[in-house]
């Protein structure tokens, strides 16, 4: 065999790789496994044992490994299976068009922001191009005349050097492009190092390409409330005029007596004494109200209300409310809240960043932070202070009030104080944020997904089982249909995981429990692989040849079919990687190798060890004694028969788009947006109970929000998922659902489950377990994501199958046939919503379940479409209708062990690998057993009969020979 030699050794390369990057893994697993033997369940002592065995070194002649090395060279485990926080965070692009502008107060610039602003909800473009095609609208509509270069627009002081009277508007948008994702590429710089000064193992951190998103993934994480505030915290170090309660009462008197009569459309009590709940009397610090906590959410809703906007007079205008950071210590159920002196660009007094920020101690011992600002904040400090002699300014950190002390004299330096009643811990995150740099620009978390650890090692326990038990299923169905041949099968898929996940982990990619159902499913193709090289030796075999030779064209003849099935199966992972996001990237990145290797292993290196074996005279089976003659000279007239099929086919499709128009689908909140919480608990409990008591709580403006509850796997947990606040992206939004989640679930709770104990889950596993958040910009952009990779994922292959086959006939019905598997797996999941025991939500992995079942139906079909292409050059004498009978026939061995070992894996992962993948298996169940139903009688049939019509394909018609 030619290039044995070469194969050889790039497998010994590619397995000595393989092993230098997969042993600081085995290494890492191995000393915290001694650390728990040892400790138990005793965290404390668990990291006294790492903290010694991470002392050891191990010598293995070639490398040498110890703990703390090898468990940063480890594999990355994806939240999913190791539990931790994922969260997406988005540069908020108005805030780096306002700084580029200089805050214009331009009316042109704040209606083209504001109708960006609103366009953007729908849209999928990035917020500058929707900005420069609002503004030229405002610009033609208002016949204003303005350009972009102009000094009320782009042509500041600031970009001065770049941007002069001349410059034209494309000139513009080049520079203010190349602006925005500079500033972009800033904030991911600031993030990675707060990052790094959080001591996060393995954090993953990505930009988003084409937008101003940022991609952080925390493994092991556990605090996500300080983790969502130290990302998304500006750290932009604002100072600003206070408006005292003399400035601020006449409005407040005012508004009181307004509240009690509009109190239903404020969505406050109609009892609310707006006066009372200030507690003027209390107030000790420059604030204009100290507001009972639990009233706190009332209070932003009069204050931040449409008709409290309206009220406001001259003075007040531009006044931005703030409250404190945290309660003062000697006042521990109040918040001060604080009138801030705004102006028409919300552009503070002094908005500059520190240099230096380290924690110290007052005179009373009190902890505190002091920072040394930079040269624009020290001069415009200086103005401030001067101007504010004996009066309160404000430090404010992303809107909130941290302190607001009296000046009592001018302040040059630049150096200043912040106090706020800090703990250590406190003081220590403030000054890691501070010195780690500012955001360009505000940043808010679009979406975020929480798992717990426990939850997490569930999960690897799943998968591990569904792993092992679709291997075992694999050998021995393999071994006991093809005897020895089955053997060098199975060795080929040993080294193709091993190379699988070798490759993997040096290219720093992260396992994730979709990506262990692909490394499953590409068992599935290595195996479809072997079939299809053995059922053509078979049939050489049949045909009177020897062993060697029968082996050699078998070998031969399917590697054509091989070749298309991979490439058409690699166009599906590709569009998936494409246009994925987060775990079905690293479901897309693990097929898309897993392909790579199958070809290598399976085709490749699978021929050298089996003629190493031939070449030495000794045989090698390839059928066992009872499925030698299985599917032997059996043949079925598939086309004749074809009109039935198109019956049952045109039903079942019909039936699914009167399903989907008529009774939709249930989405998942990365299709809508919202919120969505596993809680576990200590007892089974009524999901429709459990609604009943969330229902009452979960209210805005006196409107009830959508929430629903289902049970989730096991009688004891629910999953529950609401719109409250889908526009709402703040941490506070976030922390007051939990709240009314604790509220709501309280009944059917332990007794002593406090909500610190609710909402972060830890040991027991009881309460929150995961949490996923998407915010509505994001989810619109991952349904047209999901649009767009099956548009062209179909239009891949129709022209993929196009260029291969020469005819548009086998290209349409090979798409007729995927949109046909496509259209009844959609209708099954609309018709069966609400009745089926297990997630049947159309989400991110549905679609990438979608493209998976294409990607194997095509591949199904190219086998045939193979066959018929070859009978067409060998056997002219037969009628089409004949020929085609004859392909499909032919290949009923193969399609029929590829499809039953896959769909028995596919089972093995439905039952054994977790809640969470139940739904993605069923609709991959449905996809490869209506793909094996379309690939012979849609697509062959659709093929046969536009190919009978075509002039190129008359002298076959002519013909009377019949099988």
């Amino acid at each position: 065999m030619q290039g044995k030699g070469l194969i050889t050794i790039v497998a010994i390369v590619l397995g000595l790789i393989c092993i230098n990057e997969l042993l600081p893994t085995w290494y890492a697993s191995k000393i915290e496994n001694e650390a728990k033997a040892i400790a138990g369940e005793d965290e404390a002592k668990y990291n006294k044992e790492i903290a010694r065995l991470s002392k050891d070194t191990i010598h293995l002649g070639f490398t040498q490994l110890n703990y703390p090395e090898a468990k940063q060279k480890e594999m990355k485990l994806g939240l999913d299976l190791k539990g931790g926080i994922n969260v997406l965070l988005e540069i908020n692009q108005r805030d780096l068009v306002n700084d580029l502008t200089n805050y214009s107060t331009n009316p042109i610039v704040i209606e083209a922001l504001d109708r960006t602003d609103q366009v953007q909800k729908q849209s999928t473009k990035p917020y500058i191009e929707d900005f420069f095609t609002q503004f030229d609208l405002v610009n033609q509509e208002k016949k204003a005349g303005l350009k972009l270069a102009s000094p009320e627009v782009f042509g500041t002081q600031k970009l001065s050097g770049q941007i002069k009277f001349n410059t034209t508007d494309d000139q513009v948008k080049s520079i203010i492009r190349s602006k925005i994702d500079a500033s972009v590429g800033t904030a991911f710089e600031v993030i990675r190092t707060r990052i790094d000064k959080m001591g996060a193992v393995q954090p993953n951190v990505q930009r988003v390409p084409g937008t101003g998103r940022i991609a952080v993934e925390m493994p092991g994480i556990k605090d996500k409330d300080k983790v969502k505030k130290m990302l998304s915290t500006s750290a932009k170090l604002q100072f600003w005029e206070v408006q005292q309660i003399n400035e601020v009462a006449p409005y407040l008197e005012t508004l009181s007596k307004i509240v009690p009569a509009k109190a239903d459309s404020l969505g406050v009590a109609k009892n609310t004494n707006l006066i009372n709940m200030l507690q003027l009397n209390t107030l000790r610090q420059a604030g204009v109200g100290n507001i009972k906590l639990s009233d706190t959410s009332a209070m932003n809703k009069i204050l931040n209300s449409e008709i409290a906007i309206k009220l406001r007079p001259a003075n007040l205008k531009f006044t931005k409310f703030m409250w404190a950071y945290k309660p003062d210590a000697a006042d521990p159920d109040n918040l001060v809240l604080y009138a801030i002196r705004g102006n028409i660009n919300q552009k503070a007094p002094v908005d500059g960043a520190v240099e230096t920020a380290r924690i110290n101690y007052d005179n009373l011992g009190r902890i505190v932070v002091d920072m040394q600002m930079d040269t624009e904040g020290t001069r415009d400090w200086k103005t401030l202070t001067e101007k504010n002699v004996g009066k309160p300014v404000a430090v404010t950190l992303d809107n909130i009030v941290y302190t607001a002390p009296n000046v009592n004299e001018p302040i040059p330096s630049g150096r200043s104080q912040i106090s706020g009643s800090f703990t250590q811990e406190e003081a220590k995150d403030l000054t890691d944020v501070l010195s780690a740099g500012k955001l360009p620009a505000s940043a808010k978390v679009v979406q975020a997904d929480v798992v717990g650890p426990s939850l997490g090692q569930e999960s690897i326990s799943a998968g591990l089982w569904s792993f092992f038990i679709a291997f075992l299923i694999i050998v021995v169905y393999i071994i006991f249909y093809y005897g020895g041949a089955g053997v060098y099968a199975i060795i080929a898929m040993i080294f193709n995981l091993f190379y699988l996940f070798g490759i993997m982990d040096s290219i720093n990619a992260t396992l994730t429990l979709p990506g262990i159902a692909g490394i499953v499913l590409t068992m599935a193709i290595a195996v479809d692989t072997n079939v299809i090289i053995y059922e053509r030796t078979k049939e050489e075999l049949f045909a009177g040849k020897s062993i060697k030779q029968a082996y050699t064209d078998g070998f031969k003849h399917a590697l054509s079919a091989i070749i298309d099935g991979h490439l058409t199966s690699l166009l599906t992972a590709l569009v998936l990687f494409i246009f994925g996001t987060g775990p079905i990237k690293g479901f897309a990145v693990t097929t898309g190798i897993g392909l790579i290797m199958t070809f290598f292993t399976s085709v490749l290196l699978s021929r050298v060890m089996i003629f190493h074996r031939l070449n030495k005279g000794k045989g090698l089976s390839v059928w066992t004694p009872i499925t030698k003659n299985w599917f032997r000279n059996v043949w079925i007239d598939f086309i004749g028969k074809r009109k039935y099929a198109y019956i049952v086919s045109a039903i079942l499709t019909v039936a699914s788009l009167f399903s989907i128009f008529n009774y939709g689908f249930k989405t998942g909140v990365d299709f809508k947006g919202g919120r969505s919480y596993v809680v576990r608990f200590d007892k089974d409990v009524e999901a429709t109970k459990a609604h009943e008591s969330l229902a009452k709580l979960f209210v805005l403006n006196g409107e009830s929000q959508a929430v629903d509850v289902k049970t989730f796997g096991n009688a004891n947990q629910l999953k529950i998922t609401t719109d409250y606040k889908i526009d709402d992206e703040s941490i506070e939004a976030d922390q007051d659902i939990e709240k009314k989640l604790y509220e709501g679930l309280k009944p059917f709770l332990s007794p002593n489950t406090t909500f610190a104990d609710f909402k972060d889950a830890h040991g027991a596993e009881l309460g929150i377990v995961s949490s996923s958040k998407v915010g509505p910009t994001v989810a619109d952009d991952i349904k047209t994501g999901g649009t767009y990779a099956v548009l062209a994922s179909l239009l891949g292959i129709f022209i993929y199958i196009l260029f291969r086959f020469n005819k548009w006939q086998f290209s349409l019905g090979a798409v007729a046939a995927l949109a046909h598997d496509a259209i009844i797996i959609l209708g099954v999941f609309s018709f069966f919503k609400n009745i089926m025991p297990f997630n049947m939500e159309i989400n991110q992995d549905f679609i990438a379940a979608i493209l998976t079942v294409l990607g194997y139906s095509i591949n199904d079909t190219v086998i045939v479409f193979d066959r018929i292409r070859e009978y067409l050059k060998e056997k002219k004498s037969l009628t089409l209708a004949g020929l085609f009978d004859d392909s499909i026939s032919s290949t009923l061995g193969r399609t029929f062990n590829t499809s039953f070992t896959v769909l028995l894996v596919i089972m093995a992962i439905f039952f054994f690998g977790g809640d969470n993948l139940k739904g993605f298996m069923f609709a991959l169940f449905l996809g490869i057993f209506f793909g094996t139903y379309s690939s012979v009688f849609i697509a062959s049939a659709l093929a046969y009969d536009f190919l009978k019509t075509g002039k190129e394909e008359a002298p076959h018609e002519r013909t009377t020979t019949e099988k």
